[in-house]
């Protein structure tokens, strides 16, 4: 690996259908098992957005792809790699979302793939994108790009499924580019645990279990905990600690601090261990941005922090930011970026 050579990020990009789904909307949905206030104080939605018609998973992405190239004047042409990280969930199976998306933008230079890590799949592209450019000399610029709509499948009825009530829908795109010399990606930490695998999922559609006429109402609110205890016991025992290790990693890596961490671009969860997370790493909540009105866009979140962070002047040339993330399966990872002009 060349230490001259840096990965920086030009700009982001973002896409949020019009469509709305209320806290008092989620709380008649679960039959009132879930009240109003519930779901906006301990749950933390106060609304979130909804696809509307044309809101498909790949169109999302196209659309915060455009965005991404309008808002940083990049030429799709410059493009030479696009990383797909949106979701499986999409207009039609085994169509690539990433050649669909790069087709839309124009970026006739370019090849493209899809990965996947569930909703830690932006931090992980990112990392792909950046050992990428380092690794070949034709790769000089990358969009990580995908849309997120999830939230389809999500019973309000089912009660283990709380904690995904929050999924939302949108897309996002972040570029990135070789010997930038400012916003530096530097160092990543990722940890996968397989003793959650198959703990959590689409129940029927794939291979295992197809769908029928018997259950195609079901199966299309059929995402859910196939075994909600051990899941919970296992991410209670090892969830937090697993989280800390990838911060603590990643600002290893990158030979930065972890003190000088200024802001902490996280995912949406619930209030309380997003209050309790910013606090133990020396925070104030002013140095994150709670996405309350946005919901959990899966791997889109990362993403949208950053944008809004920009947007609203939590983030400076100088600051250190962390981007942190865990997906199903399970999955957490954290990077490091240092705002600005490289030192």
């Amino acid at each position: 690996m060349d230490a001259k050579i840096n990965v920086g990020i030009v700009g982001t990009g973002i896409y949020i259908p019009e469509g709305r789904m209320t806290a008092k909307e989620i709380s008649e949905a679960t039959n009132g098992h879930w009240t109003e206030e519930a779901v906006i104080n301990k749950l933390g939605i106060v609304e979130k957005p909804m696809p509307g018609e044309d809101d498909g998973t790949q169109e999302m992405g196209v659309k915060a792809g455009l965005d991404a190239l309008r808002r940083t004047g990049v030429d799709p042409k410059e493009i030479d790699l696009v990383i797909c990280m949106g979701e499986e969930w999409k207009e039609y199976p085994l169509t690539t979302s990433g050649i669909y998306i790069q087709e839309k933008i124009g970026a006739t230079k370019a090849w493209a793939i899809d990965v996947q890590q569930r909703c830690c799949t932006t931090v992980a592209a990112m990392k792909i994108a950046k050992d990428m450019m380092i690794a070949n000399e034709d790769i000089n610029t990358v969009m990580v790009v995908g849309g997120y709509r999830n939230g389809d499948f999500v019973d309000y009825t089912d009660k283990d499924m709380s904690m995904m009530y929050n999924l939302s829908a949108g897309g996002g795109a972040i570029i990135l580019k070789k010997n930038y010399n400012k916003n530096l990606l530097l160092g990543t930490h990722i940890m996968t645990d397989g003793t959650m695998a198959r703990d959590a999922g689409v129940e029927f559609g794939g291979t295992a279990k197809p769908i029928t006429c018997d259950n195609i109402d079901e199966a299309y609110k059929s995402l859910r905990l196939f075994d909600a205890k051990h899941m919970k016991d296992r991410l209670n025992e090892v969830s937090m600690p697993n989280w800390y290790h990838c911060i603590d990693k990643a600002f290893e890596k990158s030979g930065v601090s972890k003190e000088e961490l200024g802001y902490l671009a996280v995912l949406h969860f619930k209030y309380s261990q997003h209050k309790a997370m910013v606090e133990s790493l020396g925070l104030t909540e002013e140095q994150s941005i709670y996405l309350s009105d946005y919901g959990h866009m899966g791997q889109v979140d990362q993403i949208l922090s950053l944008h809004l962070a920009l947007e609203q002047g939590k983030v400076k040339d100088g600051t250190v930011i962390s981007m942190i993330a865990a997906g199903i399966g399970y999955a957490w990872a954290a990077n490091v970026i240092k705002w600005g002009k490289a030192e």
